[in-house]
């Protein structure tokens, strides 16, 4: 008999919700609030009263997608943590709210866990054990695992993420939010002609504060020099940026593999998206023989088949929770 998995994920600013039969995904809806963009980021309130507003809409959607209806279901799963709590706690009272109504198991998802998994939404899959960088806006980690529920952070931000660092650069720009894809499309016509610091820090560890504090000096700088300096070279700014985040990302990245000795390597989270990132992992791992695994772009964002599949895995090691069950906004890894 077929284990049908309802999955949701309100982290932060999308809603999302994924079916997911025996492993395999289904369906995989998701809702972009686009609100946030005139306040240049996300803001936590509005969030979680988008969240209300779109969740029974993208449920109902995941399910006639999948061609199955709610007394078809298995289990419901949900985003647990971390997060922003009010957007947690509407996707946690649901799920609870409606597992409790079917009374079927219940499954809580850490939310990084879940970016890792994602991997195995699709084939091929990596085989244990692999290494998997984990770029997204909130957290920037290198993580060993030795097979889905035995996960190492073996390096970490000791400050703000790489995503953090790709927004920020952005308004100094002057660009939308989330400035990420754009600096990423910008990128492609420019060239690195400026340079900016990398932290080495000790062991796996990543720090991107003084990348940012030096971005905004250098434009502080220029500004004074050529009040036309962004507008005239805001392409080279973004290729400089982008290239210097992603050679911060890579060293560390070489560095694990070295020394841990594993050539299975994987990439995955928001920032896993950006092509630049993709084509530098790419020619890493052609040059050093990896194995090399990226998720489609529709896994790499925040969405509710990452959920999913790990639940999946959680269901048929029976790993339940009951209805005590809270959100957490900064749940340990």
């Amino acid at each position: 008999m077929s284990v049908f998995i309802l999955a949701i994920e309100s982290s932060c600013d999308d809603t999302s919700a994924s079916i997911i039969q025996d492993g395999r995904v289904l369906s995989n809806i998701v809702s972009v609030q686009t609100a946030h963009a005139e306040y240049g980021g996300v803001v936590p309130e509005l969030a979680s009263r988008e969240h209300q507003i779109h969740i029974v809409p993208v449920v109902d959607a995941a399910l006639k997608k999948a061609g199955i209806s709610v007394s078809d279901l298995s289990a419901v799963a949900f985003t647990r943590g971390p997060g922003l709590l009010g957007s947690l706690i509407v996707g946690v009272t649901f799920a609870k709210t409606l597992a409790l109504s079917l009374n079927i198991p219940l499954i809580e998802v850490h939310h990084m866990h879940a970016h890792v998994l994602a991997h195995f939404a699709e084939k091929p899959y990596p085989e244990y054990p692999f290494l998997c960088l984990t770029v997204s806006g909130g957290h920037t980690q290198i993580i060993k695992l030795d097979s889905y529920n035995e996960m190492e952070i073996l390096g970490q931000t000791v400050d703000d993420a790489a995503g953090e660092a790709f927004d920020k650069t952005g308004k100094m720009l002057g660009l939308d939010y989330p400035a990420g894809p754009e600096i990423d499309k910008l990128a492609k016509q420019g060239i690195a002609k400026y340079e900016f610091p990398i932290a080495d820090m000790d062991n796996y560890d990543f720090s991107f504060s003084g990348l940012k504090t030096s971005i905004l000096y250098f434009l502080r700088k220029k500004l004074k020099e050529d009040p036309n300096f962004i507008e005239n070279e805001l392409v080279n700014i973004c290729r400089s940026v982008q290239d210097t985040i992603i050679e911060t990302l890579i060293r560390k990245l070489i560095k694990a593999s070295e020394e841990t000795k594993i050539i299975n390597i994987a990439i995955a989270g928001g920032v896993s998206a950006n092509s630049g990132l993709r084509d530098r992992f790419n020619e890493e791992a052609k040059a050093r023989s990896w194995n090399a695994f990226i998720p489609d772009f529709e896994f790499c964002r925040d969405n509710a088949a990452m959920i999913g599949i790990t639940a999946y895995f959680k269901y048929l090691d029976k790993d339940f929770c009951d209805q005590g069950v809270t959100a957490e906004a900064r749940l340990p890894f």
